[in-house]
């Protein structure tokens, strides 16, 4: 199956449909008058849209199994035509559009099979996903494409003794999501320097800065204690969202001290400087951190 371990948790919706067409109005007067001799279309079917929503990872080897949280089956009688709206919801890394086309799929086979010793006309038609909301397709990047400063924090990697590979890791991931990149940096894990280059990214008009290193508990990680000072407005759900996302993968993530605040209208971000931590942490936020700059340009969150 392909690997979601990257993904976050968001709210899943889904709706499928199904047209069932019959062959004479006898039909359609017989399931509302509940006078088919194998019972209650309607609900019979409704029990198996449920199961094959249900069993859909059980059919279908490269679904993931999720929890579905929500599942409605309706029905539109329009002339010989039965439309079933099957809308499926979870709270997951991953959709269910499959999921609602897979119970609309089963509720019509199951009308068929109840329809079949009244009606031999009995067809099924236009099985089609009507929309989903969740997950990548909610994710908007601003219409202005945002200029980035990616600098890492490091002691032996400025020295020429260590290569970079989390700002060149957050480098990769940014471009995806269409942010450019206007400067990249190694400097020194130390305080003073760390102020002096967030003075002048900010004073060069840099929207976003991202800082990759010295957020540990170790005596020379200084990176959040040089920019806390400097923050006009901090962030706490940014700096909670990387500790969550991280934690759910590496029980160390509790002792990261990730930074995040606005100054002025540059949004300064301090990740972790392992690459799997620093790569993590971009994973977790991006692209939504971005409605930060709509926010900033007075749109509503």
């Amino acid at each position: 199956m392909v690997d979601i371990t990257h993904k976050s948790n968001t709210l899943r919706v889904a709706t499928a449909q199904a047209i069932v067409r019959v062959s004479h109005n006898n039909t359609i007067a017989a399931i509302e008058q509940g006078l088919v001799p194998k019972g209650n279309v309607f609900e019979m079917s409704r029990a198996a849209g449920l199961l094959g929503i249900k069993k859909t990872p059980e059919l279908l080897p490269d679904c993931h199994p999720l929890p579905i949280e929500y599942a409605n089956i309706a029905y539109e009688i329009n002339g010989l035509d039965i439309r079933v709206n099957v809308t499926v919801k979870t709270i997951y890394k991953t959709g269910v559009e499959v999921e609602a086309m897979h119970g609309a799929s089963i509720v019509a086979l199951n009308m068929y099979d109840m329809l079949k010793p009244i009606d031999k006309g009995v067809e099924i038609h236009h099985i089609k996903l009507l929309s989903k909301t969740g997950g990548k397709s909610d994710k908007k990047t601003p219409e202005t494409p945002i200029q980035a400063a990616v600098v890492v924090c490091s002691d032996s990697i400025s020295e020429g003794n260590n290569t970079d590979q989390s700002g060149k890791a957050i480098i990769a991931l940014l471009e995806t999501y269409k942010v450019s990149i206007s400067d990249y940096d190694v400097i020194p894990d130390d305080k003073e320097g760390i102020q002096n280059k967030t003075k002048a990214l900010v004073k060069n008009g840099i929207p976003l800065i991202i800082f990759t290193g010295g957020t540990g508990l170790s005596p020379r990680d200084h990176t959040p204690e040089a920019i806390e000072p400097l923050l006009d407005t901090r962030i706490p759900g940014i700096e909670e969202a990387i500790r969550s996302y991280g934690q759910n993968r590496t029980q160390f993530a509790m002792l990261s001290r990730s930074v995040a605040g606005l100054i002025g209208n540059s949004l300064v971000i301090a990740v972790p400087g392992s690459t799997k931590g620093a790569k993590e942490s971009i994973q977790a936020i991006f692209p939504a951190v971005l409605h930060v700059f709509d926010i900033i340009k007075g749109a509503k969150h």
